[in-house]
């Protein structure tokens, strides 16, 4: 059977407990919206095809539970993230102030050139606001990442959030496919030249 894609792409939601991880997940792949009281126990995960400059992507994304005892399980699809979708709900400065602690666990677990997004959910419930679109912004442009507010329930910029991180995935891998391709025409290789050390990379996050 002929294969039904050309790309795969291995995403990964991650933020505390109630942030409407699941919801964003299945506004996206299924346009529907679920119980947001349901809490996904370990983890979870989903399917799209979609096209993206006449290339068909498959996108698998894994949907994590934020409760603490279920750290021990998810952290290992970190490492086989290409992309991470870093989410937390505007109405609950805790779950902003514990973003630090899940751009850590990137750190400590991910590849150290996966690309990253925060998004700020649920900004249909202004009026409940306690995080500031503001404080999303410096604290997106602080860790050099892209910035979205979202609304899983209204589907705001849902669609923008995900289709932002692929392409920004797309983009790294043409680029990756390139340079392995200009190794090959100068060196004879696909790696490093010969006799240099390869540059350290750069790790996603400068905060603390």
């Amino acid at each position: 059977m002929a294969k039904q894609y050309d790309v795969l792409i291995r995403l990964l939601l991650i933020g505390d407990s109630g942030v409407g991880k699941t919801c964003m997940l299945c506004r996206f792949t299924e346009e529907t919206v679920v119980n947001p009281h349901i809490s996904t126990i370990g983890i979870d995960f989903k399917m799209k095809t979609l096209t993206v400059d006449d290339t068909k992507i498959r996108v698998q994304i894994w949907d994590t539970a934020g409760q603490e005892r279920y750290e021990t399980i998810t952290t290992q699809y970190y490492r086989r993230a290409q992309g991470i979708i870093l989410v937390y709900d505007i109405t609950s400065e805790k779950s902003f102030l514990n973003t630090r602690k899940w751009m850590h666990m990137v750190e400590e677990h991910a590849s150290p050139d996966v690309l990253t997004v925060l998004v700020g959910n649920k900004n249909d419930a202004d009026s409940l606001r306690t995080v500031s679109t503001a404080e999303g912004e410096r604290l997106a442009k602080e860790c050099r990442m892209e910035f979205f507010e979202s609304s899983a329930h209204e589907s705001i910029n849902i669609n923008k959030v995900f289709q932002s991180i692929i392409r920004q995935v797309m983009k790294q891998r043409r680029k990756s496919i390139n340079q392995q391709l200009e190794n090959i025409r100068l060196y004879g290789r696909d790696d490093s030249v010969p006799g240099e050390s390869s540059p350290e990379k750069k790790k996603p996050y400068c905060c603390t």
